[in-house]
């Protein structure tokens, strides 16, 4: 048996592990890579491994960093099976067509300067119809069921609290010559007792572990933490007639958003005069799907239904349509709140909200989510100056505001009390899922907690088990 590290090794975006076993090659996950466009169109065009050669698919969860080229697979011969839960599945099928849009949008305009030039068009990763194709490939599967895949290979998936449909997946493989192995695969790892979702599992017996390390060098602040600087903020553009624009993922962290409002307005701590707008479809979409699946809720938020209050809506919350209905928000004075996609500002409608609020100081632009390398967020976090939008360059003078507490996304702590309770079996470790330095802070990590074989492998690089 052996694991080549493809996406996700020393670097948050593009997951993707090759688990070859018994005869049969697996991919877990098979993420877009995110980054510089014209080093991320390449990397994301030019798959590692030969769609047509992979037996099985097992995704961890939505996420596009997770699961976004999966269409491109099936586009270049891919036709094997995609293994995921319910919720999960529900959930690509609306985010890979939304990838679809995105990439026809981002290539309209970058091949009408590429005409201008006489240079080739490019075209996109893949189409609509890859993603019918892709959709149905997928096998929904069930916490806690073991399936076997194929002969001496046995899925089962458990519960990881990072958004809805996410899964720790454990692979026990029994091979002809009698070397079994159990691997477990983190995928993106929640935060404890984060909002709506339950905690994360403990699955015991695994000796080779994969471990996301996204912020394994960094502790996050409380949740109470969240809910007094958002209050700080609900004032300050109540009084300054502002505007606190949020770039959200649209799968989990808006829906974390609109549980601390309701939070907050339980507390009588939201000013009326502010309203809310959640600018994009996505988000709807997802949100619905979100309620459906009460079963993954925590006791919290089944508290909040058993007292009628749904904590995914928010009186006078306004999902915003058309971009026609979006573009106008920009002349609509504040108070307001704007939650838009995409939460790395690489491209959707935050884009050009960005536009219109980062030059004027009463506003505030709101991070609440991990910005990789490369990206305009990750600028934005820095406090760049100029930004660069839509090709023009624009000078941030609003305030920049973090909050960590709101990732999806377990910390130091967290990390350190999952491994805690699954590493007695471990004999081979690897740090995946996470920027250089957060990737070698999760290696000695493991080695501190006595975890034998820890490493943080490099892109390509193929490990052998007897």
């Amino acid at each position: 048996m052996r694991i080549t590290f493809y996406g996700a090794a020393q670097t948050t975006t593009g997951s993707m592990h090759l688990v070859e076993a018994n005869g049969k090659r697996i991919l877990l996950d098979c993420g877009l890579y995110q980054g510089h466009r014209k080093e991320a169109f390449e990397k994301n065009r030019n798959l590692p491994v030969d769609p047509t050669k992979i037996d099985y698919v097992i995704l961890s969860h939505a996420h596009i960093d997770h699961s976004g080229n999966l269409p491109q697979l099936v586009r270049q011969g891919f036709r094997g099976r995609v293994f995921a839960r319910q919720s999960t599945t529900e959930l690509c099928d609306i985010m890979l067509r939304d990838s679809c849009f995105l990439q026809r949008r981002d290539l309209e305009y970058i091949n009408k300067k590429r005409r201008k030039e006489g240079k080739k068009l490019f075209e996109p990763l893949y189409e609509e119809s890859d993603v019918n194709a892709l959709m149905q490939l997928f096998v929904p599967t069930h916490l806690h069921e073991p399936r076997e895949i194929s002969r001496g290979i046995t899925l089962e998936f458990f519960n990881a609290g990072h958004i809805l449909g996410s899964a720790l997946v454990q692979l026990d493989i029994k091979s002809d010559h009698g070397h079994n192995h159990r691997i477990l695969f983190s995928g993106d790892l929640g935060q404890p007792d984060q909002p709506i979702l339950r905690h994360f599992e403990y699955p015991s017996g695994a000796d080779i572990l994969l471990v996301e390390s996204t912020y394994a060098d960094r502790y996050h602040p409380s949740a109470d933490d969240v809910e007094l600087r958002l209050e700080r903020y609900l004032k300050y553009i109540d009084r300054h007639n502002a505007k606190l624009l949020i770039p959200a993922f649209s799968v989990g962290r808006t829906q974390q958003i609109i549980y601390y409002l309701n939070k907050l307005r339980e507390r009588n701590k939201v000013p009326r005069e502010v309203r809310v707008f959640i600018d994009s479809p996505l988000s709807q979409k997802a949100t619905m799907i979100y309620a459906k699946h009460r079963e993954v809720y925590n006791d919290e938020a089944r508290r909040m239904i058993e007292e009628g209050k749904n904590p995914l809506e928010y009186p006078g919350m306004t999902f915003v349509g058309t971009p026609e209905e979006s573009m106008a928000l920009n002349d609509m004075p504040g108070p307001m709140i704007i939650i838009a996609a995409s939460g790395m500002c690489e491209g959707g409608r935050v884009l050009h909200h960005l536009k219109h609020c980062v030059a004027d100081p009463d506003n505030i632009i709101l991070i609440v989510g991990f910005q990789a390398e490369n990206t305009l967020g990750r600028r934005i976090v820095e406090k760049r100056n100029p930004l660069r939008i839509f090709g023009e360059e624009v000078e941030l003078k609003a305030q920049v505001e973090v909050i960590n507490a709101l990732s999806a996304h377990a910390d130091r702590a967290g990390l350190e009390e999952w491994i805690r309770e699954v590493k007695d079996n471990v004999r081979h470790a690897f740090a995946v899922h996470g920027e250089p330095e957060k990737v070698a802070a999760m290696e000695q990590l493991l080695k501190d907690m006595g975890v034998p074989n820890a490493v943080a492998p490099q892109p390509g690089q193929t490990y052998k088990f007897d």
